[in-house]
């Protein structure tokens, strides 16, 4: 273990065991029983990463019996084989169900029943001064059946968020509960923030500098922000197109093309190969409209998810050539958008 691991393990516990000792008792319940309630809801996320440095895991908490997990969208997720660890112990291979790349949330699912779990519709609004406890896998310290991390502080300001993520500003800009409080370290995005009485307050957000002066932000997104989103994803309902087969729109008499917007995509080949812009024909109205190889392409028109190649050539098949698309992009951090029309 590193000593920066050692350090973080040694804060955290210093953090709860000061927070137990030192804080009032509400009602009947102590705030090691809020602890106890609230770690079988939490879970560890492993997915993608290792390279350039980055962590390959982050946090996550049950938001159904059934398995459904809310958490930030991130690299983490971007493969096909994440493995989330319950706080008892048992390990489960995961799927992205939906993720909403302008809230920077997504939503896995296990295979799971009679989970415990936080009901989103009874999450709490709080305001500045309220005491919090920060849940969440904060440099990978808990693996298997470990607790999650407990950080205790208050909420400082409700505000909404100015920030970046390296030159890029991040996309989601709406409120956010800024935390007295260290919650922005490797692996604690996705974790649970809970008032003393371990009601749902938010979802702890990435880490991230402070676009006005550059420091670094302890927040979390309310869960008022996200839940209407988290709901048409367990539902069904936000996803790029129904299943294939199943989608009741015609096809275009005179369909749009990759090749006609002067798009050229990463070689495909894998099922979900991930719709990255591999290059832009020179006088072509993606070069017009000025999109740029490595741009991820991630929305058709707001409303379609494009969840790979495959997928956006059979979303261009339902738009007539002589319509205009809007494509939603992510370049590096930053989310942008276009409107392209064929020539």
């Amino acid at each position: 273990m590193t000593f920066r691991n050692v350090k973080a393990r040694g804060a955290a516990i210093a953090m709860a065991v000061a927070w137990l000792f030192s804080a009032p008792v509400s009602g009947a319940d102590t705030v090691a029983d809020v602890i106890d309630a609230v770690q079988p809801r939490m879970v560890k996320i492993y997915g993608a990463g290792g390279f350039r440095g980055l962590e390959a895991y982050q946090s996550g908490f049950l938001v159904s019996a059934e398995g459904h997990i809310l958490t930030v969208w991130s690299y983490v997720l971007d493969t096909e084989f994440i493995t989330v660890h319950l706080d008892d112990g048992r390990k489960f291979d995961a799927k992205t169900l939906g993720y909403d790349p302008r809230l920077e949330l997504a939503v896995l699912k296990i295979d799971g029943a009679d989970l415990p779990h936080f009901d989103l519709a009874q999450a709490k609004e709080a305001e500045a001064g309220t005491r919090i406890l920060a849940f969440s896998n904060l440099f990978g310290v808990a693996t298997r059946n470990e607790p999650a991390s407990v950080q205790h502080g208050v909420i400082s300001v409700m505000t909404r968020l100015e920030a970046r993520r390296g030159a890029y500003e991040t996309p989601y800009n709406g409120p956010v509960y800024v935390l007295d409080a260290i919650t922005n370290n490797p692996g604690a995005a996705g974790g649970a923030l809970v008032n003393r009485k371990g009601e749902l307050l938010g979802m702890l957000g990435k880490e991230l500098r402070n676009s006005l002066n550059n420091t670094w932000l302890d927040y979390a997104i309310p869960i008022g922000q996200v839940h209407p989103t988290v709901t048409e994803i367990m539902e069904g309902k936000f996803i790029s197109r129904p299943d294939e087969g199943q989608d009741s729109r015609p096809k275009a008499d005179n369909p749009l093309s990759v090749k006609l917007l002067g798009i050229v995509l990463v070689p495909d080949v894998l099922e979900r190969t991930p719709p990255f812009v591999d290059d832009v024909r020179p006088g072509s109205p993606a070069a017009a409209a000025g999109l740029k190889p490595d741009d991820l392409i991630l929305f058709i028109n707001d409303d379609r998810l494009i969840q790979s190649c495959k997928a956006l050539r059979e979303e261009l098949g339902y738009i007539e050539r002589e319509e205009q698309v809007k494509l939603t992009v992510i370049r590096g951090q930053e989310l942008m958008e276009f409107v392209l029309k064929a020539n």
